[in-house]
């Protein structure tokens, strides 16, 4: 689960901390990724400054997916996050169309590579085993529901753990995505980061779909 937060013109994704937790907590993650000090912005959800740090994030509606916006960072600050961003193809020439297409294609093969599979493996392992073929000795000997998890071969505790995990790294590589910049003329850089995009998104949705499915059928 994430929410959003508007900065000038960039969207940021950041991993939904717990209901109870601190409105800090949100500024806290915020000022660590944008190298803003913590006290340098406001932040408005739903059209209302939130003023009070100390309040809990379900005091002020913040649920996933919920847009959040900073006031005070100001584009300058802005350009400045963008200039600490490591970028693996910098060199001391002018960034091209041609190399940020590169960065883009270059962090959803690394997704491709490391992190579907984990999670192809880790939505198998949700899904209840084929019923074995009836005889007349097993009619009357039905398999317990909770079989499924067993067969699983890791506890409720490690998988949730497990899902934490890979939902947090697909997080990070939105971020990173959501970080590159596709000049206003760059409309091929502009397409192939919103492919890359959406296909992030659609494995963490998958991710987070089949998560939610197996909690329900618990």
């Amino acid at each position: 689960m994430s929410y959003v937060v508007k900065w000038g013109r960039e969207r940021l994704h950041f991993p939904l901390p717990p209901p109870n937790a601190k409105l800090a907590a949100i500024r806290k993650q915020i000022a660590e990724y944008t190298q803003l000090p913590e006290n340098s912005f406001k932040l408005v959800h739903a059209g209302a400054v939130m003023k009070d740090d100390n309040a809990p994030i379900s005091a002020y509606g913040i649920k996933e997916n919920s847009t959040l916006a900073i006031i005070g960072g100001g584009e300058h600050g802005v350009e400045e996050f963008k200039a600490k961003i490591p970028i693996s193809t910098k060199t001391a020439q002018r960034r091209t169309e041609e190399t940020t297409i590169s960065q883009i294609r270059t962090e959803l093969d690394k997704v491709r590579q490391n992190l579907q599979p984990d999670v192809d493996s880790f939505l198998s392992t949700l899904k209840p085993p084929q019923a074995a073929p009836t005889s007349p000795t097993t009619t009357d000997s039905p398999q317990p529901a909770h079989v499924g998890n067993a067969i699983s071969g890791k506890k409720p505790k490690e998988m949730e753990q497990e899902h934490a995990r890979l939902g947090e790294l697909l997080l990070q590589s939105l971020l990173r995505l959501d970080a590159i910049n596709a000049e206003g003329e760059w409309e091929d850089a502009r397409k192939e980061r919103k492919g890359a995009v959406r296909e992030v998104q659609s494995l963490l949705d998958r991710l987070d779909g089949g998560w939610k499915a197996s909690r329900s059928k618990a």
